[in-house]
């Protein structure tokens, strides 16, 4: 895994090395004898090399330098600085330009690479992360269709109930204009002229001057029939009441509730009003 950082960054630096070391006997070789320009070029890049070896022990060992990043940089930096004055004092500076940055790139990538070592992670970690990440997803997923289902089944039983209450309101307002309509009728045939004497003509007589009630016709002779004669059975006395109630009610165990108590003493064919009933249970119950 290190070699997708670490191979560009050692190719960087490569080119980078060579192109300063070339650029300085060119540069310097017409000014001085080109060995002493080579020495000046190899010491540039020297001093590049040794800081980045350094650089690279440290953080091999977990640990890490201001000063020694600071020279790296700023070898990195004449190294620049060389190859932008160079292209400046070339005719064709734009081409020379176009690869003064590379020093500056290599060491912007031995950063990249120095930063992946200090995140890199084994590979039980990441397959723990990947697990954990994969969880959460499902159970992410999961919660999302709980809550679209409970949010369709909300909407299905709001559109239910708002289509019964409309036919239960439909339903209710016919029979409304039916009654309205039904009771007009009614009205109407109360006010008229000749309800009257419609109705005198099958009830008693309620308006003089009218046609007299209709009478079935007579077919024989007839006898009254007497009137059955009720006879009633004699009214309880409140101590009797209370007595019979107090028996009834503790007739089963447990006691009966005055409803049960009620109908049993009905059916038994006593007879009370149900005022009377109910405060002589009243007093049972109290006593």
């Amino acid at each position: 895994m290190n070699a997708k950082t670490v191979l560009p960054a050692v190719g960087m630096t490569a080119v980078s090395m060579v192109l300063t070391l070339a650029v300085v006997v060119m540069w310097l070789g017409t000014a001085m004898p080109w060995p002493v320009a080579v020495v000046v070029g190899l010491g540039i890049d020297g001093g590049w090399l040794a800081t980045l070896a350094y650089e690279r022990r440290l953080a091999a060992q977990g640990d890490h330098s201001n000063a020694v990043t600071v020279v790296g940089w700023s070898f990195g930096l004449i190294a620049t600085g060389v190859l932008i004055a160079h292209a400046l004092t070339e005719e064709s500076a734009g081409a020379w330009l176009a690869v003064a940055w590379l020093p500056i790139a290599a060491k912007a990538l031995w950063l990249v690479h120095g930063l992946w070592e200090r995140t890199a992670l084994t590979g039980e970690a990441l397959d723990a992360i990947q697990g954990i990440q994969q969880e959460a997803r499902d159970e992410a997923a999961v919660a999302r269709a709980r809550l679209r289902a409970e949010a369709a089944t909300e909407e299905t039983r709001l559109t239910a109930v708002t289509q019964a209450g409309a036919r239960v309101a439909h339903v209710q307002a016919k029979t409304a204009d039916t009654l309205s309509r039904a009771w007009s009728t009614l009205e109407t045939a109360r006010e008229g002229e000749d309800t009257g004497r419609a109705l005198t003509s099958v009830t008693t007589r309620v308006t003089p001057g009218v046609t007299p009630r209709w009478e079935l016709p007579v077919w024989g002779p007839t006898e009254p029939v007497p009137a059955f004669a009720l006879e009633s059975a004699g009214a309880l006395t409140d101590e009797a009441l209370d007595a019979l109630v107090d028996q009834i009610r503790h007739s089963e165990t447990p006691a009966l509730s005055y409803r049960e108590m009620a109908a049993r003493f009905r059916s038994a064919g006593h007879s009370a009003s149900e005022v009377r009933l109910r405060t002589a249970w009243k007093r049972v119950v109290a006593a």
